[in-house]
């Protein structure tokens, strides 16, 4: 699952909530996680960027994710992720990864 969130009208006060409340909600509700990572936007060649955080949830298989977010701990960081996103609503997405590795 990826989560992007827009820029938000306050970054400071986003950034606080999402490290002290959310990401500790998401590590302990969010059932059958593998792996969490979050990718701050810093720039853009094409200026300000219109998006702050992605967070990539990881999940062994599909109907684990589905499982976890028919779940009430999956609803209520759903529901947290919107309730901070002060920018506007993040926007939520189900993908598959695909990895590329280069030896250097």
């Amino acid at each position: 699952m990826i989560v992007i969130y827009p820029r938000p009208t306050d970054i400071d006060t986003f950034d606080k909530l999402y490290s002290e409340e959310h990401v500790p909600m998401a590590v302990e509700k969010l059932s059958g996680k593998t792996r969490i990572v979050d990718t701050k936007i810093v720039g853009s060649p094409q200026g300000v960027s219109p998006f702050h955080v992605i967070a990539e949830v990881h999940f062994p298989t599909i109907e684990a994710l589905q499982s976890c977010a028919a779940s009430d701990g999956g609803k209520e960081t759903l529901a947290h992720a919107v309730s901070i996103s002060s920018g506007g609503s993040p926007i939520f997405l189900v993908a598959e990864e695909q990895v590329y590795n280069f030896d250097s």
